[in-house]
């Protein structure tokens, strides 16, 4: 067996468990339950005062409460079938405090006044148990309470309101064109989830939040079966910060590419990317084996935010870089001795990377965080240089800021908030420059599309990342199909390879739906926007070695 093939095997396995195996949070309810109102905000209010005055009185010096309600709706679908349709709903309240310098947290699905006021106190009661073995005293950066506010994700049309025969009506015509254009097999999922959350904190806060996230999804696969071959290819879509109108062409914004391909920004068609995914599945059994050695990657948005994500996104969050994080995933190699430096190249000049929680769209993106912290957008990279991390309230202090990033949140209400990544991205050029002006410029290199099987190593230093779609670049011109593509690198080499980018126009976001953090394990959503960038020199391996 090929390696290739046993990597598209374990993918074909991992997607007949997807229907059971993501994370759905909450209880199933039906339709009609999904659909109700939630509690009303003066209900809301009335019951984080409780929360507050009931840990005040038992000596807790801060207190903030989260009342959430969690809705989820997720289909999937194969050839002809529905395989699943979940509906799940989530609703409590968690309460975390400080006493005698040490964070305490309990939660409770009972909201009432009894219920909340005895989960106050139990968090202040875990509080003080902690404070026993505490070191040294929680240094919690001051933040100004922002009073009674709402935020709402932009949506034009709520995704849940939208009937259930007309979610399953389009999976099954991206099935069923898929298989008209020569997929053997398909599966298409919908993932909608809904965040009603109301903060309240003893800084003056009360804020209430209804934020929406959307992703759509494929896989088709084409089959030789008298050659006993296959090959797959993914969606090309974007989780989005959206409603339903990123699927009804509301906003629709088409970017074109080299090759008759097509991205998207701020809209998806699913069914022509299912068409196209099942020719270019076909296309894949014919396509030559890449030659090992050096090239010249010129890497596209949807490929691009996962090589952003793995090895930007995590290795600058802050508790990872101080090893609390080391039990997931790892820790970081971005330490602290290298940001006090100014001077750490983590790439080429061209190299401006933000964290952003305010850009339009976005998965990451929202009012207030889970600590009642505005939203905000600040530097990771400046001009190549390591110049600041991702941090929240209890952490800045280390980097000597007397302020929050902004980038707190929890995935359910009886998680405890911590630290997670905003939206990462990339900052375009200013030069103006399409796709098809820098492949013009590429004479031996690689045009890679789409998400692939990847691994880095526990410092987030060196990784190998493959891809969906692998085009070859000669003399300025793509020169036809790739297979077996994947390239080697550290992370400070990669960015200080980066050679060109393309400008504003070009400019789209990679998402990441269901993205793993902590002990216990907490999931988040979070987005990475880039244009397509070239990088010089890159080291491309062949995975189509026997194993």
């Amino acid at each position: 067996m090929k390696r290739r093939d046993f990597m598209h095997l374990s993918g074909m396995g991992f997607g007949a468990l997807m229907a059971s195996s993501v994370p759905v949070l909450g209880n199933a309810v039906s339709l009609e339950k999904l659909l109700e109102p939630g509690a009303d905000v003066a209900f809301k209010k009335k019951m984080a005062d409780i929360a507050l005055n009931a840990a005040k009185s038992k000596g807790a010096t801060y207190t903030d409460v989260r009342i959430g309600r969690y809705l989820q709706q997720f289909l999937f679908t194969r050839e002809t079938r529905v395989q699943n349709i979940v509906n799940a709903e989530s609703y409590g309240v968690g309460i975390r405090v400080i006493a005698n310098g040490t964070w305490g947290f309990a939660s409770t699905s009972d909201v009432t006044t009894e219920g909340i006021a005895k989960a106050a106190e139990t968090a202040v009661a875990i509080a003080k148990a902690n404070a026993k073995i505490q070191k040294e005293p929680v240094q919690l950066a001051p933040q100004k309470g922002v009073g009674e506010v709402s935020w709402k994700t932009p949506i034009k049309k709520n995704a849940f309101e939208i009937p259930i025969q007309e979610k399953i009506n389009l999976l099954m015509n991206v099935n069923g064109e898929a298989m008209k254009n020569g997929a053997g097999f398909v599966t298409s999922n919908l993932f909608f989830v809904n965040e009603q959350k109301y903060f309240a904190s003893t800084d003056g806060s009360y804020i209430d939040q209804d934020i929406h996230r959307i992703w759509p999804t494929f896989t088709v696969t084409a089959v030789d079966r008298q050659a006993g071959k296959f090959k797959t290819r993914d969606a090309l879509s974007s989780p989005m910060g959206m409603g339903y109108e990123y699927l009804d062409g509301l906003a629709s914004e088409k970017i074109p590419a080299p090759n008759g391909l097509v991205g998207y920004r701020n809209s998806y068609d699913m069914v022509e990317d299912a068409i196209l995914a099942a020719k270019q599945a076909k296309e894949k059994m014919t396509a030559k084996s890449v030659q090992a050695g050096k090239y010249d990657l010129v890497l596209d948005p949807n490929h691009l935010g996962l090589t952003i994500h793995e090895s930007v996104g995590h290795p600058l969050e802050l508790d990872r870089v101080l090893g609390y994080e080391a039990n997931y995933a790892g820790t970081s190699f971005a330490t602290l001795d290298k940001w006090k430096t100014k001077s750490f190249n983590y790439g080429s000049k061209l190299v401006n990377i933000v964290a952003d929680k305010t850009q339009p769209y976005t998965l990451g993106t929202v009012g207030y965080d889970d600590e009642g912290v505005p939203c905000k957008k600040w530097d990771l990279i400046k001009d190549g240089v390591l110049v600041n991390y991702q941090a929240i309230r209890d952490q800045v202090s280390i980097l000597g800021e007397k302020e929050s990033h902004g980038c707190c949140y929890a995935d359910n209400w009886n998680s405890v908030q911590f630290q997670r990544m905003p939206n990462v991205s990339l900052q375009p050029g200013t030069e103006k420059r399409s796709v098809t002006d820098m492949i013009k410029g590429v004479e031996k290199g690689i045009y890679i599309i789409g998400r692939g099987s990847y691994s880095i190593d526990q410092q987030r230093y060196n990784f190998q990342f493959g891809g969906q779609l692998f085009y070859e670049i000669k003399n300025g011109e793509i020169a036809g199909m790739l297979e077996d593509v994947a390239y080697q690198s550290n992370t400070q080499e990669f960015w200080n390879s980066c050679a060109q980018l393309c400008d504003q126009d070009d400019y789209r976001t990679f998402g990441s739906f269901f993205d793993g953090k902590g002990q216990p394990s907490q999931v988040s959503a979070v987005s990475h926007g880039c244009p397509t960038t070239r990088f010089n020199g890159v080291n491309v391996i062949n995975t189509g070695r026997k194993i």
